[in-house]
């Protein structure tokens, strides 16, 4: 359904470091970029896909409140590790990993976190009971 995902950054340079060295833990590289304005990341040119870039109206960029982009992962271990990658790279935490709600032991696990500019990802799988 999602082909891709535009976050805005004030510090271009930081954002696609933060990025390559996220999305790198994946094994996912940049497929599309624009020296010095656009960057977008996908496992496959076909696959779904995020990017940060230079707001085109060249106003600050501004984290947009509730708009979260969720990445999928096939597994609780893939979503820790993401997770703890984002707070290594400097990521502030917005929840760590578990099951939601808490006290289940299946279905949905996600780590929610925000990146250098305040934009909020969670990284997420669904676990069978």
């Amino acid at each position: 359904m999602i082909g891709y995902v535009t976050l805005g950054t004030n510090d271009f340079p930081r954002a696609v470091g933060f990025y390559d060295s996220l999305f790198g833990s994946l094994g996912i590289k940049r497929f599309m970029e624009e020296e010095n304005y656009f960057v977008a990341w996908a496992a496959a040119p076909d696959q779904p896909s995020v990017a940060v870039s230079v707001p085109f109206n060249k106003e600050a960029a501004s984290v947009g409140n509730g708009t979260m982009v969720a990445l999928v992962m096939d597994s609780p271990e893939k979503v820790d590790a993401l997770y703890n990658k984002a707070m290594e790279l400097g990521a502030t935490d917005e929840g760590q990993p578990g099951f939601r709600p808490t006290d289940a032991t299946s279905g949905f696990y996600a780590g929610y976190f925000r990146d250098l500019d305040g934009n909020k990802l969670n990284a997420f799988c669904i676990v069978e009971g």
